[in-house]
């Protein structure tokens, strides 16, 4: 199960968050954990150079997309490289969604965008329930508006 996806700027400021599963009064211990997590680890990391770290029985996988962190939390099924496989096809869609690698103006301009096709991809179901493959394809060949 996946259950978080955030993008924070490289002061730590959360720009986009999503929770499934996960009580609200767990999300500010979890918000807090990644953000001390990214600004602990990410320093002189590359672009989409993935880091892994685990807490208890969840799994994070998280990196560097131009001027923002991205993470990626899960359990059960979704360990290490089922979340590697996540993050790429995340950071895949924000960059066709920004045309490159991200400025932090250029992620709160497609802000609308980057949400909605976050929200398809992971909290619509066409992650869970369609093959990899199939996604990447998705990715690159329709435009986020048609998810």
């Amino acid at each position: 199960m996946i259950l978080a996806v955030l993008f924070a700027n490289s002061e730590g400021n959360i720009l986009v968050e999503r929770f499934n599963g996960v009580p609200a009064e767990e999300r500010l211990h979890w918000r807090s954990f990644l953000v001390k997590l990214g600004a602990d680890n990410l320093k002189g990391v590359k672009n989409e150079e993935l880091l892994v770290a685990s807490h208890k029985s969840v799994y994070i996988v998280y990196t560097v997309l131009g001027d923002v962190s991205v993470y990626v939390v899960g359990k059960d099924e979704y360990d290490e490289l089922a979340l590697a496989e996540v993050i790429f096809v995340i950071t895949s869609a924000v960059k066709d969604v920004c045309g490159k690698l991200p400025t932090e103006r250029l992620f709160l301009d497609k802000y609308g965008r980057i949400c909605l096709t976050l929200d398809a991809i992971i909290w619509k179901g066409y992650l869970e329930n369609t093959d990899k493959d199939r996604i990447r394809r998705l990715v690159r060949l329709k435009s986020p508006t048609e998810f």
